[in-house]
């Protein structure tokens, strides 16, 4: 039997983060991740799942010693946003610049966070990566957890962490409820080549039924684009030809960027708002997508899961040096508070974000464009948005 002081199930993107960032407290880390990563060499074309990464998790990812390794392999810098709404005058633009800041944020392949971070997490002395590696049981002791893998290897831990996704194991077997509402929406994501250059910018349009976000590439011709649309017209979407899709998405795109051509395949999948009840139990932690899922709107289902980590990384750092036991509910509902409100507010903010902009109600659509419009020409506003938007206001005290 392998004895840890923390098991983290779920080598993603949050979970190695969290590992990393215990490195050098005095805890024997284990990541058990059910698939060994293959780190073939970076396709030519970026993968279709990314993030955008804001200020406050590449702070992280500087701190854990990631984030070279991240920018050598492929990130691409943003330094403006602009939302608005199709076929009004609802509109708002950010630059960093405006704000003294070099950037907003970097578009970034989600497969290239988590090589780095893999990368990373073999080089560290504090930390082992069992994969492949599934939970089969765990049992609930009162001064350790005892988890029994799928191959009958049996390690035990004062601390359990769920960082293993949206339809958590953990999550489910400790029977910590779930609140859940389907988006009634469906993301299409895709590659995109432009005919004008998008200058390092982030675009958003509100169009009535849907969300069309372009989050610029490197090559200044090259986008993810992010579509959320009702199942169906998903479904619809996904199965046009390619000239006929392009057609449609330069159109509501408001042609901002000229013609558009499909560069790659066409991803559909679900979107559900979750929200589990706990974010911590006895011997055990929730982060990431265990935790929450958000839309993808705002693009800060990653951050959120990040900060997730920074501040139970910081938790654990400081009852560890206190010589408290880290698996002590107790102890855990300082990190529950404080994440748990940072995500309920995410999570209310999104919602109803997406209920202002649903429909073609006259009244409603009017008072989103005098929003945009307010929010975009007062004084003071925008520099406040900005720094939401870069997660700047709600940092643990370890990454200011």
């Amino acid at each position: 039997m392998q004895s840890f002081d923390v098991i983290i199930a779920g080598g993603g993107m949050v979970g190695l983060a969290l590992a990393c960032g215990l490195q050098g407290s005095g805890l024997r880390v284990a990541v058990l991740e059910h698939r060994q990563p293959e780190m073939l060499p970076l396709q030519e074309q970026p993968a279709l799942r990314v993030s955008a990464i804001n200020a406050a998790s590449e702070r992280l990812l500087q701190q854990i010693g990631v984030w070279g390794s991240i920018l050598s392999l492929r990130a691409s810098a943003y330094n403006a946003m602009e939302v608005w709404e199709r076929d009004s005058f609802g509109k708002i633009a950010f630059r960093g610049d405006e704000c003294g800041f070099s950037h907003l944020g970097h578009i970034i392949e989600n497969d290239v966070i988590q090589r780095a971070l893999w990368n990373k997490a073999q080089t560290l002395s504090d930390v082992t990566l069992l994969a492949p590696a599934a939970l089969k049981q765990v049992a609930w002791g009162e001064n350790d957890a005892f988890v029994t893998l799928e191959d009958g290897r049996m390690l035990t831990a004062r601390l359990v962490i769920g960082a293993d996704g949206a339809n958590s194991w953990l999550r489910q077997h400790a029977d910590i409820p779930l609140t859940f509402w389907d988006y009634r929406h469906s993301a299409l994501v895709a590659t995109i080549r432009t005919e004008e250059p998008h200058q390092a910018t982030a675009r958003q349009v509100f169009h009535g039924e849907g969300i069309l976000a372009f989050l610029p590439f490197r090559d200044p011709h090259l986008s993810s684009i992010v579509w959320s649309v009702a199942p169906e017209e998903a479904e619809r979407l996904s199965q046009l030809e390619p000239e006929a899709f392009n057609r449609q998405l330069a159109m509501t795109f408001d042609m901002r960027l000229g013609n558009c051509q499909l560069e790659s395949d066409r991803l559909t999948f679900p979107l559900t708002g979750r929200y589990a009840r706990s974010f911590a139990a006895h011997r055990l932690a929730l982060v990431g997508d265990a935790a929450h899922t958000v839309h993808p709107l705002a693009g800060q289902g990653a951050n959120l899961g990040f900060m997730d980590a920074a501040e139970l990384i910081s938790e654990l750092k400081r009852l560890q040096r206190q010589g408290k036991d880290i698996g002590q509910h107790l102890y855990l509902r300082r990190y529950e508070r404080r994440r748990k409100h940072g995500a309920a507010v995410m999570l209310a903010s999104m919602q109803g974000f997406r209920e202002l902009f649903a429909g073609h109600n006259p009244a409603k659509k009017l008072l989103r464009d005098v929003g945009l419009r307010l929010a975009d020409s007062l004084p003071g506003v925008k520099p406040k948005l900005v720094r939401q938007a870069m997660g700047l206001n709600d940092l643990p005290d370890w990454l200011l």
